[in-house]
């Protein structure tokens, strides 16, 4: 449900240091003129990284889901502080630099590790370790004392050749909500820097950017560390190694400390913005060997030293403990019986506490013990009541604290059911979702489709409020369903207690696929003691547009019930999907043309066939008129990408001047109000206000500073950016350039959102039922199902 910047959109997956200039510093900034300028208009998310083929995996070796938790999380570091408050004034004066730098960073994992600590006692922290995992260790320990850790820490044996670890692939920066814009920078500090910049032969237009950035200062911090540079979205290494070499002349050099480090927290980012939540060590090094770093892993161990990245080890699951060889000397420690294989990870800080506080928040909600909320004799006539997959949802609801519910879109009146069920009870039952629009105006279901009315009690006081309470009963919507953003924002839903938690007994989230660690980490831990939690989501759609896989890490580490719903999608499009699924792409009956395929030569038939689709064919077919047609096509750029289909469809459909930033009244848009969300709507006005739009009945302001950055046109998006949404008919896109993008996921979710009618413009030959039966999602690199199973022992 997002877009991705221009810079990223059109070139192929490669590893990283493919190309000459990727093993050398490159030229100057200015060399490459508007270097992070496309990443803001387009930069709303996640497509870059699979709807162009170009979510490579920066990890070498994904790893089998594993257990165990963050190396040097435990108080080894800090006993005084977590200990004893006595004396910390006189600990702090006799602490070095470094340490006082870590400081901050350790308090929040010193309190994730005190929850901990209340459940179980603590554990010897490498007592039965060797070899490789206690110089890790032993690393950790140094970090965390101020000292730089050994050399070779991180250095292992040299493996056989194998190919290189791809370098992750670059999407946006994940950013929160614009709520309101931020504060202009102080002139004089952006003019310092653009005097810097210019100096060195790099664009001033990044002064604004890099200032962003680094804050005040942010010349000096220039001047003395250049590769400060790659911290501002869309430059690249060998951009920032050009400037580097500008300011600093012979003293530039790849083997600079400060360059490694640069490099080691880029890549890092990158990853996360591919959807990982750290990288293994191996991949990681590899990474940098390819970007002309002379020594990795001495780049990686300062990266470490100064804490700006973490190092884990998680135990990896083996089929049967590995035995030492058995030995006469009974003094032997028994602790030394086994060595458990560990999986060593590095990641960023933002994305590690994020994940353990996720871990944290969800064995809270399953350990926690439901409220009282009626007898199991009122829960199974509830049950009773409700038809056979619905059934099983609220039986297994009634007696656990975290369900996760698997289905397509029809599976979503088992969800109403349980909202039914719950409120009938006397719960305050609500749902959330992370996007409305289409022509799937209802969000979750109108009455016809079996969605219950809003509880009273959910309406809140506020005119704005109780106006889109108003504008939902009369078309039928459900007002006890919010976006996850509005939830956690408090601007909808049920507004939070005095604890600070949500003020509710039951939160269903739907297209659970879509949450990322952070959001997750936010709602697990805005539920209130007691409360229930079901994620619902069809698990083969597209994954999150921010770090982590949620939904697929929860279902692979089974510590809590899953309900799969047995109720299929309907029609001939239903039947399609689900094929797709399982990796079968079958012919299916469709009398009513429900499914019509297209076969195309090239990229101007192409487009010149979608035009004719949504604008005549579809609407004189089928009876389904242009504005609830919706276009999808697999990337932005190339001659069938979504600027190019957009640009025809509007001159066909909407033909105007485009007075304000390139839209007129009428125009379809696609309003990004942070990356990774996608709210479609239409161009009502522009005034001096900005850019009005209606998405869905909800009327939004667009500041014309804004505009170009979160608005784009909305005839054509890409399937992240129509994840969660439907359609009454879509147009799928499919030009020859785009064999190597397909994915089963991709083609599921793409063909998935058309309710009642589906044309498949078919440019790919072959490729299209190969992506289907062979290429799954790409693979993550997280820590969840490790962190989870440390939470829950008893999982299986």
């Amino acid at each position: 449900m997002s877009t991705e910047p221009e810079t990223t959109e059109e070139a192929e997956p490669k590893a990283p240091g493919a190309t000459a200039e990727d093993h050398t510093p490159g030229t100057a900034v200015a060399a490459s003129p508007g270097v992070g300028a496309d990443s803001g208009p387009d930069g709303d998310g996640d497509d870059g990284g699979r709807d162009t083929g170009q979510d490579t995996d920066a990890a070498a070796e994904d790893g089998a889901e594993s257990a165990g938790k963050p190396a040097g999380t435990a108080t080894d570091g800090a006993d005084g502080e977590a200990a004893d408050g006595q004396g910390t004034g006189s600990e702090a004066a006799q602490r070095s630099e470094a340490e006082a730098e870590l400081a901050a960073q350790r308090l929040e994992r010193e309190r994730i590790e005190r929850r901990k600590a209340e459940k179980r006692g603590p554990i010897a922290a490498g007592s039965g370790l060797s070899g490789t995992a206690a110089d890790l260790l032993a690393a950790v320990r140094a970090v965390e004392s101020g000292e730089k850790p050994v050399a070779s820490a991180l250095r292992r044996p040299e493996p056989a050749p194998r190919a290189a670890a791809p370098e992750p692939a670059r999407r946006p920066q994940q950013m929160s909500a614009p709520a309101a814009p931020a504060s202009a920078p102080a002139p004089r500090t952006v003019e310092a820097v653009r005097a810097v910049l210019t100096g060195a032969g790099a664009p001033d237009g990044l002064a604004p950017q890099v200032v962003a950035a680094l804050g005040e200062g942010a010349d000096e911090q220039l001047r003395e560390d250049p590769w400060q540079l790659l911290r501002v979205t869309g430059v690249r290494p060998e951009q920032a190694d050009g400037f580097a070499r500008a300011l600093l002349g012979t003293e530039c050099g790849p083997d600079d400390e400060r360059r490694g480090r640069a490099l080691t927290v880029w890549l890092l980012e990158q990853a996360a913005l591919a959807g990982h939540t750290a990288l293994d060590a191996p991949a990681l090094t590899a990474a940098l060997t390819q970007r002309a770093v002379p020594d990795p892993d001495a780049a990686v161990q300062n990266t470490l030293a100064e804490g700006e990245a973490l190092v884990f080890q998680d135990a990896l699951e083996t089929a049967a403990p590995v035995a030492a060889p058995a030995h006469d000397d009974a003094g032997d420690d028994a602790g030394e019986a086994e060595e458990r294989p560990v999986r060593v990870l590095v990641g960023l800080e933002r994305y590690a506490l994020a994940e353990e506080s996720l871990a944290d928040g969800l064995a809270r909600v399953m350990n926690s013990v439901p409220k009282d909320d009626g007898s199991g004799a009122d829960w199974e006539r509830a049950a009773d009541s409700a038809g056979r997959s619905a059934a099983e949802l609220i039986r297994t609801v009634a007696g656990h604290g975290l369900v996760l519910h698997t289905g397509g879109d029809a599976s979503r009146a088992e969800v109403a059911a349980l909202l039914r069920a719950a409120r009938g009870l006397g719960l305050r039952a609500w749902a959330a979702r992370h996007t409305t629009g289409g022509a799937d105006v209802h969000a979750f279901g109108t009455a016809p489709r079996g969605l219950p009315d809003g509880p009273e009690e959910g309406k809140r006081g506020e005119s704005g409020e109780s106006r889109e309470s108003g504008e939902n009963r009369e078309s039928g919507a459900d007002s006890s369903v919010v976006t996850v953003a509005d939830l956690l924002s408090g601007v909808r839903g049920p507004g939070r207690d005095a604890d600070g938690a949500l003020d509710l007994d039951l939160l269903v989230v739907l297209d659970a696929p879509q949450l990322d660690v952070e959001t997750g980490a936010v709602l697990a831990e805005s539920l209130p003691d007691g409360a229930r939690l079901v994620l619902s989501g069809d698990p083969a759609v597209l994954w999150s547009a921010g770090p982590g896989r949620v939904f697929a890490d929860l279902l692979a580490a089974r510590v809590c019930p899953q309900v799969a719903s047995r109720t299929p999608d309907p029609g001939p499009v239903g039947e399609l999907v689900s094929g797709i699924g399982i990796g079968e792409l079958n012919q299916v009956e469709a009398p009513g043309k429900e499914v019509v395929i297209v076969p195309v030569r090239d990229a101007g038939e192409a487009v010149h066939r979608t035009v004719q689709l949504v604008a005549d064919s579809v609407p004189r077919a089928i009876g389904i008129p242009a504005e609830q047609t919706q276009v999808i096509t697999p990337g932005h750029g190339g001659a069938v990408g979504t600027r190019a289909l957009n640009t025809a469809l509007k001159e066909r459909l909407n033909p105007g001047p485009g007075r304000f930033g390139g839209f007129d009244p009428g125009d379809r848009i696609a309003y990004s109000p942070a990356p990774g969300r996608t709210m479609p709507g239409r161009v009502v006005r522009a005034d001096a206000e900005g850019l009005h739009l209606d998405c869905s009945g909800v009327p939004v302001v667009v500041p014309k500073e804004r505009v170009e950055q979160s608005v784009r046109p909305g005839w054509a998006l890409t399937a992240h950016q129509a994840v969660g949404l439907r359609w009454p008919a879509v147009v799928v896109v499919l030009p020859g350039d785009a064999a190597a993008a397909l994915t089963r996921p991709w083609v599921y979710t793409a063909f998935g959102r058309a309710e009642r009618h589906l044309s498949v413009v078919h440019g790919v030959e072959q490729a299209l039922q190969r992506a289907v039966a062979e290429v799954p999602q790409k693979p993550r690199t997280t820590r969840l199902p490790a962190l989870l199973r440390a939470q829950v022992p008893t999982a299986g």
